[in-house]
């Protein structure tokens, strides 16, 4: 881009990195709602002000996390090797556990089995061996209704073509798991249609989704509001393990502070989190504790702290914690 603009070439770079913006522009616009919040020369604004221009108060991202003492184990993964769509082993012999009140990071380079791990756990992708167990209970290789109906939540990180329905409604998209609560009890065959327009009304309020209606179509909803239907219809069933594959990707800084405060409300609740994220400094604020993976395999463990960012990158480069000097 710096030879194009050096040959004469004007470019627009739209971006929500704040860290590439201030690096590359001349000048930077801000839009909100799809209007123009205004205009700076790139000397005269910081993070912090673009921040407040982008959402229109200060975003707080660094915050403590609850302290809660994590309880009895929810998630047990024992030996679990699972291929991947080229018909390879993209996670060997993995096993880990995640406690109740405790979130779990996963680092690594993408495409090292994070995917195929999270769509292993939540049935999606039959195993070549190995077993998972929630709460005591082995868990049917496939069969994604048995975690459902289990407690497991699942946030995908293609919001678009694997998390909801673009064609269907918002209502649609947020009882196509949990239809059956809304069957008329004298009508087994009917859903209580104005019970789910109701509810849907309900968590468009508490999850701060801008839409013009219940019956909106969720193709029409941007990156950020369709995230927040995926954490609505996933979360409001306070579900005891939630698995969340890169939760802010693509996200503006106003959507991921309300990602991050919405994961930590449910750890705090009690459930058990699998965070697979592919920047350091989310694992950092928000995990208990740190697994590097590498080629599918558990490299080791670390505490959610900085200083331990240099030994992760060995891991995350293949070296095995005990061997790293």
């Amino acid at each position: 881009m710096r030879k194009l603009v050096s040959e004469g070439s004007s470019v627009i770079f739209i971006s929500h990195k704040l860290d590439e913006v201030l690096e590359i522009s001349d000048r930077v616009t801000v839009l909100r709602g799809g209007k123009v919040v205004g205009t700076e020369v790139r000397d005269s604004v910081d993070r912090r002000s673009l921040v407040r221009m982008m959402v229109g108060r200060d975003v707080l991202l660094d915050f403590d996390k609850p302290k809660t003492e994590p309880g009895k184990t929810v998630l047990q993964v024992e030996n679990l090797t699972v291929k991947n769509d080229k018909n390879l082993e993209a996670v060997r012999d993995l096993s880990l556990s995640i406690k109740s009140g405790e979130i779990l990071g996963i680092a690594g380079v993408a495409g090292n089995g994070q995917r195929e791990l999270a769509e292993a756990i939540y049935g999606l992708r039959k195993p070549v061996q190995g077993k998972v167990v929630l709460n005591d209970k082995i868990l049917r290789h496939a069969d994604v209704a048995q975690r459902i109906k289990g407690g497991v939540a699942f946030i995908p990180q293609d919001r678009r073509a694997v998390a909801t329905c673009p064609s269907l409604s918002i209502t649609e998209n947020v009882f196509m798991k949990n239809s059956y609560s809304m069957y008329l009890p004298q009508s087994p065959f009917n859903l209580n249609t104005r019970a789910m327009h109701r509810a849907t009304k309900e968590l468009i309020s508490d999850y701060s989704i801008s839409t013009p209606s219940t019956k909106t179509q969720a193709r029409f909803l941007s990156g950020g509001n369709l995230q927040k239907l995926v954490l609505a219809r996933e979360l409001s069933t306070k579900p005891c393990l939630i698995i969340a594959e890169h939760p802010t990707r693509g996200l503006d800084i106003g959507a991921m502070e309300f990602v991050y405060k919405t994961l930590l409300a449910h750890k705090e609740r009690g459930a058990a989190i699998l965070l697979l994220a592919g920047e350091l400094y989310e694992i950092f604020r928000l995990s208990d504790r740190v697994a590097v993976i590498y080629e599918g395999e558990i490299m080791g463990y670390t505490p959610p702290d900085p200083s331990f960012t240099e030994e992760i990158g060995f891991m995350m480069a293949g070296s095995k914690r005990g061997e790293i000097s």
